[in-house]
């Protein structure tokens, strides 16, 4: 509740200050009345001296004029003569001369006179005539004008000042004008002196009328003024204390009225900006909240990058904001989140990380490429988000100190709430952000990366055996729940330990990991294969029925059988190790109606390959899927195409096979 001010200060504090200023103001106004009255005589003299000189001044600008104007003039008038034909001049002279435009206008031919004194050259002393000259080929046409009374009494006329020829007597207050460029004449303004002996009776009565009044409102002022200002005082007073809801009553529209009212806004607005910078920064923490949480708890790249954009939303008060991370492979900038988006950009989550960006272009491009923030008005550039203002920051991974940031992307926010372009705190806000930003997908990548090696063998990048059980068992599900067959294929290399004894260990990773490379180009994109352990592999395929992994099978196995392995990077005679596959084949529900009893089949299935001679693979029985405790018996097969087809089974017509 608005807390008004009711009445002012301590009676004793309003009599102080009242007396205070009557002092004040006795001493400020009494003070130069007294030394007025004093040095009145004075301060007439200097006045009028003042203004004697201020006169001469002036009627000496006028006389500079003056001449200036009367030398124009006479060039004028000898130019026109000058233009006109030789024939004509003395009519247009005698013409010049009748309408006063020049006394005398020489034509061609004459010498110049000794007393006449050009324009453009200032005279030794007095002259009698002033001239120009002006020259029209052979011709020199020279008009003047004679320096005399009627002259020096038309110059007076005009300055108010008497106009005389240096070395004249007169009595007055003299300023002579020396000769220059324009006004070659060395002339004596004077005026007379004045002895205003009138104001020097009528200033001190003026000045005594003067401090009584001035006492008279210095009383005034002191008994209207202490009361406000007391108020205002006592009100500034409880606001210092934190009460921001402390008024000042306006008793009057004057000065310190003005000033209540604008104490009076001056609080209201204080107050509404403590509001809001209280409610703004418990929303800030309630975003640095959710944003520690975010971060501690999950390893979603996308939720991450949308609580950071949001929480820099709130923290800046921007209208929108967009985060693109780095695809090295591309050299491009991808779009993963963004919020508020115009134009093109307006598109849904989903589709967003179809725009891209090069890097090193447009504003976005250069703050990745140069790992210098940006920030400006205006829109960026046509394939941006369109908008008024931005601020842009690169978004870096932690380094050690010394080391060269990496760039992993962009960071921007667009116009922020009411017009205002960004500041230097919104630009160091958001770099505060981006860190975090950088943190985050540092970190996500670390986790990915470690979890990728922890279900990856290092030696032929294929999948191990924890991540096989795993990705079985949903596969499996999947099957089952939408009625498609799963074919699981064990591969065993023939004789491998023979070629360790034989070529050594490395040799014998090599041909492990030629053997991973050649299931990978022998499949599609949907399946995965697995290393399970030693020389055994296992492959899935999804959607795909017995015939379909037989002849995957076949495939396989002439992959590996029609290629020795080369090992010249381990032994320079050239040595190709030949090798051979036994592979055996299983279908989910068809041998085994869950991930454990499928892969049981197929393993039973690969024994059977070994048992007949190897390099050949076996399709297990459907006979024994019931009877989870025996182990299914195997249709035989070989990789020879005569003897393989005919053997194996064939698809059935109501089977999606491949």
């Amino acid at each position: 509740m608005s807390a008004s001010l009711q009445r002012g200060p301590h009676p004793g504090g309003c009599v102080t200050l009242r007396g205070r200023l009557t002092t004040a103001f006795l001493v400020v106004v009494l003070g130069p009345v007294l030394l007025g009255s004093i040095f009145v005589a004075l301060t007439v003299t200097t006045v009028s001296r003042d203004r004697t000189a201020e006169r001469l001044d002036r009627a000496a600008t006028t006389v500079r004029t003056g001449i200036s104007a009367a030398c124009r003039q006479l060039q004028a008038a000898a130019d026109a003569v000058a233009v006109v034909p030789a024939g004509e001049r003395p009519a247009v002279a005698g013409q010049l001369i009748a309408r006063g435009l020049a006394t005398d206008i020489e034509l061609d031919g004459r010498e110049p006179h000794d007393d006449w004194q050009s324009c453009a050259t200032p005279a030794d002393g007095p002259a009698a005539t002033i001239a120009v000259e002006s020259i029209n080929g052979d011709a020199t046409i020279r008009a003047a004008q004679s320096v005399d009374d009627a002259f020096l009494d038309h110059l007076s006329a005009a300055s108010g000042a008497r106009v005389t020829l240096t070395g004249a007597d007169e009595s007055g207050h003299l300023l002579r004008i020396t000769p220059e460029s324009g006004q070659p004449l060395p002339l004596t303004l004077t005026v007379p002196a004045t002895r205003p002996s009138f104001l020097y009776a009528v200033l001190p009565a003026v000045v005594l009328a003067a401090g009584l009044a001035a006492v008279l409102v210095a009383r005034w002022l002191a008994r209207t003024t202490t009361r406000p200002l007391g108020e205002l005082a006592w009100a500034a007073d409880r606001v210092a204390d934190g009460d921001l809801d402390t008024r000042v009553p306006i008793l009057r529209p004057d000065e310190l009225g003005r000033l209540g009212a604008s104490f009076n806004r001056m609080t209201r607005e204080l107050q509404a900006y403590v509001q809001a910078l209280t409610a703004s920064r418990d929303q800030l923490r309630g975003h640095l909240a959710i944003l520690g949480e975010t971060l501690s708890s999950t390893h979603d790249l996308q939720r991450i990058l949308q609580v950071i954009l949001r929480t820099a939303l709130a923290a800046t008060g921007a209208r929108a904001g967009l985060v693109l991370l780095l695809d090295p492979a591309g050299g491009q900038l991808v779009a993963q989140c963004g919020v508020g988006l115009a134009g093109h950009w307006d598109v849904p989550d989903a589709d967003l990380p179809k725009q891209r960006l090069p890097v090193g272009e447009g504003v976005l491009g250069g703050v990745a490429a140069s790992g210098e923030p940006r920030r400006g008005q205006g829109e960026p550039a046509t394939d941006e988000p369109p908008c008024l203002t931005y601020v842009a920051v690169p978004i870096c991974a932690p380094v050690e100190a010394g080391d060269e940031p990496e760039t992993l992307g962009v960071l921007a926010l667009y116009d922020r709430v009411g017009g205002d372009a960004f500041d230097d705190a919104d630009l160091r806000t958001l770099r505060t952000f981006a860190g975090q930003a950088g943190v985050a997908v540092h970190n996500v990548r670390l986790h990915e990366e470690a979890q990728r090696l922890s279900l990856t063998d290092p030696l032929t990048g294929l999948w191990n055996y924890r991540y096989l059980r795993e990705s079985l068992r949903r596969e499996v599900e999947r099957a089952s729940r939408f009625g498609r067959m799963l074919t699981v294929l064990v591969l065993d290399l023939d004789h491998f330990k023979d070629v360790n004894d034989t070529y050594g260990h490395a040799a014998g990773d090599a041909v492990l990991g030629e053997f991973a490379r050649r299931i990978r180009v022998g499949l599609r994109e949907v399946d995965v294969a697995f290393r399970q352990g030693g020389e055994e592999f296992v492959v899935l395929l999804p959607e795909t029925d017995a015939y379909g992994g037989v002849i995957v099978a076949e495939r396989l196995g002439a992959a590996v059988r029609d290629r020795p392995v080369p090992i010249d990077p381990l032994r320079p005679d050239g040595t190709r190790i030949p090798i051979s596959v036994s592979i055996g084949v299983a279908v989910f529900p068809e041998h085994g109606d869950n991930a454990q009893r499928v892969l049981a089949a197929a393993d039973t299935a690969l024994y059977a390959a070994k048992s007949a001679g190897r390099d050949t693979y076996r399709l297990a029985d459907s006979a024994d899927v019931t009877n989870s405790r025996v182990s299914p018996s195997v249709h035989e097969g070989n990789f020879d195409p005569k003897t393989a087809v005919p053997t194996g089974p064939r698809p059935p017509g109501h089977r999606r096979g491949r």
